[in-house]
């Protein structure tokens, strides 16, 4: 059963399942997106980098969130669109075999009609270490009970 504008209570916390970051994401994200950043994808390049390997993309990183999310929620059949992000900040670097996952927080809720309304979240993405390595603010527009 969808979760409606009304089902989702300030305050309250879901956790995603967990994915790793692999190499074929980091590759197949450079063919897609065109960042071929030699700190993503050269090794030699990068270990003389300020973190000592590649990284993932940022960009990467939240794109998996956004996965993560839309697997671990129940909004197929409510959600109307991704409504805004504010204040995303890449705190951490992700490495190729780090694990991650997603924990959202409800901290607005507007109503937009009497068919809709937007729900915003505190989502932070999480390592292995329990390491926050993305913080934003996202905004989702969600369908109401008539």
């Amino acid at each position: 059963m969808s979760q409606y504008f009304e089902d989702f209570d300030l305050d309250s916390i879901s956790t995603s399942r967990s994915r790793t970051v692999t190499e074929a994401d980091i590759v197949n994200f450079a063919g897609l997106s065109g960042d071929f950043i030699e700190l993503h994808v050269s090794a030699a390049y990068a270990a003389k980098g300020p973190f000592g390997k590649r990284i993932a993309h940022g960009a990467l990183v939240f794109s998996i969130s956004t996965g993560l999310t839309v697997q671990s929620t129940k909004i197929d059949d409510t959600v109307i669109a991704f409504y805004g992000i504010d204040k995303l900040r890449f705190t951490r670097p992700v490495f190729i075999g780090d694990t991650i996952h997603v924990v959202k927080k409800v901290i607005g809720k507007e109503q937009k009609g009497a068919d809709r309304g937007v729900v915003t979240f505190e989502t932070k993405v999480l390592n292995q270490d329990g390491q926050t390595v993305i913080i934003y603010t996202d905004k989702l527009l969600v369908k109401a009970r008539t």
